[in-house]
């Protein structure tokens, strides 16, 4: 693609990498057969191609405006569209690019300020675990919308005693939202890696891996918190106390893994980050080379399980069939369905910020699974499952707390 950037977008070194990623763009469209938003709405601005020319417009000096803002919050940044271009275009950092750029230059709406500096100030704050406690009390009483965001607590068993008696030990996220809401989730990981002699350590300091501060648009904050997750986890990781970062939500991990990215203009953090970086490990890459051994373990598996691929885990991280593999190789009876590299709609946050077009993704997810008849859906990243299960009577769960579930019946 030939582009003419505008003088304050050649000076600039987001506009020459931006640059440098449109004119890897050859218009050829395979990306609009892949794209979410576009299969819902028709529109091109509403889809990567689409999307691409807005933002290289405002470089080339146009002047942006609420339209070219609402293309861009329209997009999931699902990244299903990188997978399928044949060029190779980073539209991921191309779209983040132009969404900052179009923001300092576009003022929102104030109902939208509102809701995003709520959104970003509850779910990093100290108190959205209190909060979440007290709306779960107060369940029976809400709107419907609000008690699909509430899943009632799932019974989990006892932590071992001392997972730091293994040879072997990994990190955790603290993570945001998924201790208050799905802390199973979190348990099950720790109660599964210690049945295969792996410790498990949450490092103090450390917390939300920045992705909510990062696309609604403050990515400062955002880059503040990667710094201090760093900071936390570099010394273990440099001193050889742990062997990897373990992450249970996709979201997290594809996040991480791109903190040397988001932290490329800091001369300061941007070696650190690449250190942090190597260390990612999805908690299926960590299960994997056990499942022979777990496999004998387990009892009770769902009949006939489907298990939805959330985009950050196979178009992000580029880990598509790696938990499919690991599934199949513990006994998983796995369901195929239809348009399984489709995103369903959870988004992070965008379920909040685009509501229909969300739940019209979900719906859509969840057509392609009816025909399958599974008797559970399982997936490896909390939105995914709490978006999907607020759509279908049928248990959404994360994959380790079933090997869990299964685990316990021989412990």
């Amino acid at each position: 693609m030939q582009t003419n950037l505008a003088s304050w977008a050649r000076a600039s070194e987001l506009g020459q990498e931006a640059d440098e990623i449109l004119r890897r763009c050859v218009h050829c469209g395979f990306c609009l057969a892949t794209c979410p938003t576009y299969q819902v709405l028709g529109d091109e601005r509403d889809s990567p191609r689409g999307r691409i020319y807005l933002i290289k417009q405002v470089l080339e000096g146009a002047e942006p405006t609420r339209a070219t803002q609402e293309h861009l919050d329209r997009c999931l940044t699902c990244r299903n569209c990188e997978t399928t271009c044949p060029s190779g275009v980073q539209y991921g950092a191309l779209v983040d690019i132009g969404r900052k750029i179009v923001d300092e230059r576009v003022e929102r709406p104030m109902a939208q300020k509102i809701q995003r500096a709520g959104l970003r100030r509850m779910l990093n704050s100290p108190l959205f675990g209190p909060a979440y406690s007290l709306g779960r009390l107060l369940r029976p009483l809400l709107p419907e919308t609000l008690k699909n965001k509430l899943p009632a607590p799932r019974p989990a068993a006892a932590l071992p005693a001392d997972t730091e008696r293994h040879e072997r030990q990994v990190l955790m996220l603290a993570g945001c939202v998924q201790p208050s809401m799905m802390p199973s989730i979190d348990a099950a990981t720790i109660r599964v890696l210690d049945a295969v002699g792996i410790g498990t350590r949450v490092v103090p300091g450390s917390g939300c891996c920045g992705a909510i501060n990062f696309h609604l648009d403050a990515q400062d904050d955002a880059l503040q918190q990667m710094r201090a997750n760093i900071d936390a986890w570099l010394p273990l990781i440099d001193g050889g106390q742990v062997e990897a970062i373990v992450m249970n939500a996709s979201g997290c991990g594809a996040m991480v893994k791109e903190y040397a990215h988001h932290l490329r203009h800091d001369p300061d953090y941007v070696i650190k980050a690449l250190r942090v970086v190597a260390k990612v490990r999805d908690i299926a890459e960590i299960l994997a080379p056990h499942a022979d051994a777990l496999k004998h373990r387990l009892q009770g598996l769902p009949e006939r399980p489907a298990f939805h691929p959330p985009c950050t885990l196979q178009h992000w991280q580029g880990l598509r069939g790696v938990s499919e593999r690991l599934l199949a190789d513990l006994g998983f009876a796995l369901q195929p369905f239809n348009e399984s590299h489709l995103c369903c709609g959870s988004a992070g946050t965008y379920s909040v910020t685009q509501p229909e077009l969300s739940i019209t993704l979900r719906d859509r997810k969840l057509q392609a699974i009816e025909p399958t008849k599974s008797d559970c859906i399982v997936s490896s990243n909390i939105g995914c499952i709490t978006h999907l299960q607020n759509g279908t009577s049928i248990p959404v769960r994360h994959w380790i707390e079933v090997v869990d579930e299964a685990l316990a019946k021989t412990r």
